[in-house]
């Protein structure tokens, strides 16, 4: 029973940049409190305090706390006086900066809020993502997303916002725009819009909640080659539904082989990982974990790949956490190929835990390790094909993401000269694998 509940717990951690979530439990450790100081506590800021104290104690990966007298932290913050609930929190923050490690942190509202509609890959909203000029600040739309608000009632792309229920978009900030549109579900929202050559004009809008897309997917010809391009930005709840219908959906389409596009993914959920994993691996592990106490757990590929198909994994210094799974255990099984840039090296997993007065905390509650057991702490993991992009390439495909997944993305198209050698090895038995990853022309960069 133990096993089954540790393993559930680990697998609703997120490992983003980052975090997210367990429900917190009661610690047996946790010093006892009298009932005067407990009634004091419920009406004071430092109640958020003490329970953020609490987590950590009982939670946080390193029993020494960076060798932090972490008993004497906590009496330093709860004999603290602060005047309003900022202050508590910029104590605790300062706390939390003795354990020297980003990754535990503390949220305001707002923050956790932000924070939980990514992972959840939801958004209550009209769908629309938004961009400001650089130059004039103005408000315009980069994208409707689809089956959303803003996409049934026809809010185009380069559309301009110019005021939001009344209020104008002159000189408000992007985020102070989005968080307007943002709202509870069921509510309305009036846009004032302005396109080229046209009037302005108004359009009620109802919000509703959204599923985001995290996965896009394509068929792409390449030099008479069927390829299965799939591009992942980050892992939501939502990703794994997203990732199995893109496979199907390509497998349809009779491609050659897959390219799986991890640049830029911050990471996200583990369970996301793991199942993402489970759809490209037959079998195998894919992540070692190692908690406070140095119990580990090994997850496995569970025998439920969709294909098994030549696979290529694009890879940057921004693939991190999450991403930094997935491809570690497609590297280490050799299940795939892996192109592109030193990865990010985060091998660390937080807990994300609400706290009463809807802030949340981040807390790092194990390390993990790939398959073959490397720890890519501050390292990441080295492509078996290292392409790195200069800095005109960063800016050009910055500049026009259209170019990305190109013939003018240099990283995309190695990932396609190693992808077609692995076919031509499928096609033609007796040629290595390892070999055939390999020597690919890698252009000098």
């Amino acid at each position: 029973m133990h096993q089954l509940f540790k393993r559930a717990r680990l697998l609703n951690v997120a490992i983003f940049s980052g975090t997210l979530a367990a429900t917190a439990t009661v610690s047996l450790l946790t010093p006892v409190l009298s009932s005067s100081v407990q009634a004091a506590l419920e009406n004071s800021p430092k109640a958020i305090l003490d329970e953020a104290w609490q987590i950590v104690n009982r939670e946080y990966v390193d029993t020494t706390f960076n060798q932090t007298d972490w008993l004497a932290a906590r009496q330093e913050l709860l004999g603290g006086s602060y005047s309003s609930q900022a202050e508590a929190y910029a104590a605790l923050r300062r706390v939390l900066q003795r354990l020297e490690d980003p990754y535990t942190r503390f949220m305001d509202p707002s923050q956790y809020e932000a924070l939980t509609n990514q992972t959840t890959g939801e958004l209550s909203g009209v769908g629309i993502r938004l961009q400001a000029d650089e130059k004039t600040g103005e408000i315009t739309v980069v994208e409707p997303i689809p089956n959303s608000p803003a996409s049934t009632a026809g809010i185009r792309v380069g559309d301009r916002i110019l005021s939001i229920d009344g209020a104008t978009t002159e000189g408000m900030n992007l985020e102070d725009a989005s968080s307007r549109i943002r709202g509870d579900v069921g509510t309305q929202i009036v846009l004032r819009l302005q396109r080229p050559d046209t009037e302005s004009f108004d359009l009620t809008l109802t919000r509703a909640r959204i599923e985001l897309p995290n996965v896009q997917s394509s068929l792409k010809q390449e030099q008479g080659t069927r390829i299965g391009y799939i591009r992942l930005s980050e892992f939501s709840s939502h990703a794994a539904d997203q990732m199995r219908r893109a496979i199907e959906n390509l497998l349809t389409q009779r491609v050659d082989g897959f390219v799986l596009d991890l640049r830029g993914n911050p990471g996200g959920l583990l369970q996301a990982s793991v199942e993402i994993s489970r759809m490209w691996l037959p079998d195998g592990a894919i992540v070692k974990t190692v908690d406070r106490n140095g119990a580990s757990e090994e997850i496995l590929a569970d025998n439920s790949a969709l294909t098994k198909l030549p696979l290529v994994v694009l890879v940057d210094g921004n693939s991190a956490s999450s991403s930094e799974i997935l491809t570690g255990a497609l590297k280490d099984n050799r299940r795939a190929a892996v192109v592109g840039s030193q990865t990010f090296g985060k091998a660390l997993v937080q807990s994300v835990h609400s706290l009463s007065d809807g802030s949340g905390l981040a807390v790092t509650i194990a390390h993990y390790y790939t398959p073959n057991g490397t720890d890519i702490s501050h390292l990441g993991i080295a492509p078996d094909v290292r392409i790195d992009l200069t800095d005109s390439d960063r800016q050009r495909l910055s500049s026009t993401p259209n170019s990305l997944a190109s013939q003018a993305d240099p990283q995309y198209v190695q990932a396609i000269a190693v992808l077609q050698s692995r076919i031509a090895e499928v096609r033609s038995p007796g040629v290595s694998r390892r070999a055939s990853a390999t020597q690919a022309p890698v252009p000098q960069n």
